[in-house]
């Protein structure tokens, strides 16, 4: 016994200092994870360090981790683009640590996914509004998830990026998979700022990276201390007004430029007797459908819609592969690509299967997943994503006779990523483009090209979810703006109203979390004017969201072509003005008396129904609007020999 006792008294004293040394070296370790880790779950990877793939509920939503390499990274709010299933069954997630090994995918490998029945690669949408590539979006089938994006309502986005794409069934590497550092200051708000960030805009990443600051433009300029600065960092240098646009537009109508088909046919024919029609019907004096306010002119708009209706047929190619083709996005920024895409593609009023009976030939892409899979990151080239267009255009030149007979004229393309315009250039140079980034320095032709409006959907199931705003009587603050400094032209719009008046709201980068944006959507509701400047480019998603939430816009954008200019009067609706305004906001603002503001925001609510997304399409709505702005511009430029 007396030897037993010696024996137990030196092993607990051993086994003391070892729980010691043990319990020490976890509070590091969760100190230490809790650093690098600050959304995920430090005690999880301490007591499970070898779970690979795990699915745990998050908002509703999957959360997945993902071990690349030595690391590990956590995919926080994952959401789904197709809205019909929204199921966590096969579901794939590529991401790497910084650091990490890398990762090599194939296009075989990818393909055998889709064969298999893996339903969708997931990511999060909620990025900052007006930088493109930074945005992450819903997902399906086969993409690949490209970076980290700890973004300002507190969630956790996953991507992966392919830097090299496989071609021809080559495999490629990712090559180092790296995180993405959006770590944001967010600046004290005032006690009267109780709003939040950008609901579909900028309840997103407020850290900007130099290298994609760097790759949104081709056009680099040098400042006075020889730093290059990108185009969409300076100024423009040159404005076209908004009444200049209306006199292109009149200009294009009177006398139009379009080539006129190596070959008329029968389609032509039809197109070209429509365009009589439309000018020379009876004028509507009544409808309860419209709202003749917000039209240029009612009658035309009404007699070519109804035209479309009974006429148009659309052809949709069926080359090209997903992901690039036939992949709706349906949440997010590039939402309104993705949403015509799929309604579109599943329309059986306006498509055909046999391209002889169309009018109208659809190139189904998605710029964004373009960008997405062809752009190797902080390469700042994006020749490639050109080139793959044109050799999309080649094949289809060479494989049917349509695209070649009028030079493209009668196919049209629907996209929304900002690099679109130059994507498109040359090789797509005659086709009608419906474009977010409307651009008139940038390429985009009035009369000819569609601007497609900016949406920011944030239920792919319920696209219309928070829809309204309060009545006129009841919007009691004057101006309104938050979100983050993109560009140049927003933080001449801080330095002048940020704190410096009560009446005017101007907010920057806002802090996370849900209610913070609750926060932000009750003030849309409850302003006057909410203030749209232009971000890195001319477009923003603010200008649809005032709509949608019944506040008049205050467009700020020199260049910019307001959406379906070619039908709509925004006179009725919104207050455009140029960027050099912006000391003088608040008098502009409240020069307007209370009977013009009335008229305005009651213009927005009768203009709110053409710009809604509905899983199935009604009348007049932003599907049926964009068909019809294509259709209409293509009337008015065919010329027949």
């Amino acid at each position: 016994m007396e030897l037993l006792h010696g024996f137990k008294n030196p092993f607990r004293s051993e086994y003391k200092r070892w729980v010691f040394l043990v319990g020490l070296v976890a509070i590091s370790h969760l100190l230490f994870q809790s650093f690098l880790l600050p959304y995920g779950n430090a005690l999880r990877s301490l007591l499970l360090p070898g779970i690979d793939d795990s699915i745990e509920g998050n908002y509703g939503n999957v959360v997945s981790r993902v071990r690349s390499g030595s690391k590990s990274v956590v995919v926080r709010n994952t959401l789904t683009i197709n809205g019909s299933d929204f199921s966590t069954r096969d579901v794939i997630l590529f991401n790497g640590g910084n650091g990490g090994g890398a990762v090599g995918i194939s296009s075989r490998k990818i393909g055998d996914w889709v064969e298999k029945g893996v339903s969708k690669v997931i990511f999060d949408g909620n990025v900052d509004d007006d930088y493109a590539s930074e945005n992450g979006e819903d997902l399906n089938e086969n993409a690949v998830l490209e970076e980290v994006i700890r973004d300002q309502d507190n969630y956790v986005k996953a991507t992966s990026r392919i830097e090299q794409v496989a071609k021809h069934g080559r495999e490629v590497s990712t090559g180092e998979l790296r995180d993405v550092n959006t770590t944001s200051q967010y600046p004290a708000l005032s006690s009267m700022a109780n709003s939040t960030p950008n609901a579909g805009s900028s309840f997103r990443s407020t850290s900007l990276q130099s290298d994609h600051t760097v790759s949104k433009s081709n056009s680099l300029m040098v400042d006075k201390q020889g730093k290059k600065k990108m185009r969409c960092e300076m100024p423009p240098k040159t404005v076209t007004t908004i009444d200049e646009m209306n006199r292109i537009l009149l200009r294009h109508r009177r006398s139009s430029r379009a080539m006129r088909p190596r070959r008329s046919s029968i389609r032509d024919q039809e197109i070209f007797a429509a365009k009589s029609r439309i000018e020379n019907g009876p004028v509507i004096t009544n409808d309860q459908g419209l709202y003749a306010p917000v039209f240029r002119n009612v009658s035309l708009f009404k007699r070519s819609y109804e035209l479309m209706e009974r006429i148009l047929k659309v052809y949709v190619y069926k080359d090209g592969k997903k992901p690039i083709f036939h992949l709706p996005i349906l949440k997010g920024l590039y939402a309104s690509e993705g949403w015509f895409m799929k309604l579109m593609q599943g329309n059986k009023h306006f498509v055909v299967k046999d391209p002889r009976r169309a009018h109208l030939f659809y190139m189904p892409f998605s710029s964004r997943m373009l960008e997405y899979t062809l752009y190797v990151r902080n390469s700042h080239n994006r020749t490639n994503l050109r080139q793959f267009l044109k050799d999309y255009t080649e094949t289809i030149s060479a494989k049917y006779p349509y695209f070649n007979r009028t030079d493209g004229a009668d196919h049209f393309l629907v996209a929304c990523h900002d690099w679109a315009p130059y994507e498109t250039r040359h090789h797509m140079e005659h086709s009608i483009k419906a474009l977010c980034n409307a651009d008139v320095t940038a390429g985009f032709k009035i009369g000819r090209d569609v601007s497609l409006p900016e949406t920011y959907v944030r239920s792919a199931r319920n696209p219309l979810r928070d829809l309204g705003g309060k009545p006129a009587s009841q919007r009691h603050i004057l101006a309104f703006y938050a979100g983050s400094m993109h560009g140049y032209l927003r933080p001449i719009l801080l330095k002048h109203w940020k704190d410096k008046d009560a009446d005017m709201r101007i907010l920057g980068p806002m802090p996370p979390g849900v209610a913070s944006k609750m926060n932000y959507i009750q003030h849309m509701k409850s302003t006057k004017y909410c203030i749209c400047p232009k971000g890195y480019e001319v477009n923003s998603p603010r200008v649809v969201e005032s709509i949608f939430y019944e506040c008049v816009p205050v467009i700020i954008s020199d260049n910019f072509v307001p959406p379906f200019f070619e039908v709509l009067d925004w006179g009725a609706f919104s207050i455009i003005l140029a960027e050099k305004d912006i000391p003088n906001l608040k008098d502009i603002l409240t020069s307007i008396p209370q009977e013009r503001y009335l008229a305005l925001q009651l213009g927005v609510r009768k203009v709110q129904r053409h710009f809604l997304w509905h899983a199935k399409p009604e009348r007049y709505d932003l599907f049926h609007m964009t068909l019809h702005s294509i259709w209409y511009n293509r009337v008015y430029q065919i010329k027949l020999r």
